[in-house]
């Protein structure tokens, strides 16, 4: 039985499978990339909700293991050399879990390290990018009135996903026929901008046909079912 007694995270959320996989996250757009991978990849998890609505992410349980206060999060008790691994960021545990396993990223080396860029296109790109156009376009609509930061950020989002388009013309998937870590960094921001975001008009997503056919393809996995609901919300 492992023990993760050493990592104070676990008083605030007890590990009742200390043998498996804890993550700390919330079914957001970062959060549900690293329950899908795990759904994926059939590995053992615990799953622990970190709610927003009650500011979990700034406790000191949780900074101890992320000072950066953001989700996801996860403890690996078996990480290398079989001791227990914390780690935080969505493309550090995807990268990660995909080494560990032998998974959802291609073997060839050149392969590889395409993915990996696709992987770092959703971190610095898609993922800060989109966020910025909910946060404007939804949250702060009736704040800013300027809106030059809305038009900044519609014209950069539709921006990456015309990049998207192209990549994905005669492919399924970022890779071609492979499904990897890159789509499962990728698709769960490209949902949220139609959906959460209620933004479809103002983008003009009609215009990205490929970059669409593509969320659904990844969306209608039975991983992704299950992961897009992980951890479940009160």
């Amino acid at each position: 039985m492992s023990d993760l007694s050493a990592f104070s995270i676990t008083k605030r959320w007890p590990a009742q499978h200390p043998d498996r996989i804890q993550l700390y996250s919330l079914p957001t757009p970062n959060g549900v990339k690293i329950s899908i991978m795990l759904e994926e990849l059939g590995l053992p998890y615990e799953p622990h909700l970190v709610s927003f609505g009650t500011d979990d992410q700034l406790t000191p349980e949780f900074l101890s293991l992320n000072p950066n206060n953001k989700i996801p999060a996860i403890i690996d008790p078996d990480g290398p050399g079989g001791k227990p691994l914390p780690l935080f960021e969505s493309g550090a545990i995807l990268l990660y879990l995909a080494e560990k396993t032998g998974k959802l990223i291609p073997g060839d080396p050149a392969e590889r390290i395409e993915c990996i860029q696709w992987l770092m296109f959703q971190m610095g790109g898609v993922g800060p990018m989109f966020g910025q156009f909910g946060h404007f376009y939804k949250f702060a609509a009736e704040k800013v009135t300027d809106p030059y930061p809305t038009d900044r950020y519609t014209s950069e989002t539709q921006r990456l996903l015309s990049v998207l388009e192209s990549r994905l013309d005669a492919r399924d998937f970022i890779m071609g026929d492979q499904y990897t870590i890159a789509d499962i960094a990728i698709f769960p921001w490209v949902r949220v901008l139609g959906g959460f975001y209620d933004g479809a008009e103002k983008l003009e997503l009609n215009n990205y046909p490929k970059v669409m056919a593509h969320v659904e393809r990844c969306e209608a996995r039975p991983a992704a079912v299950k992961g897009l609901v992980t951890p479940a919300r009160d």
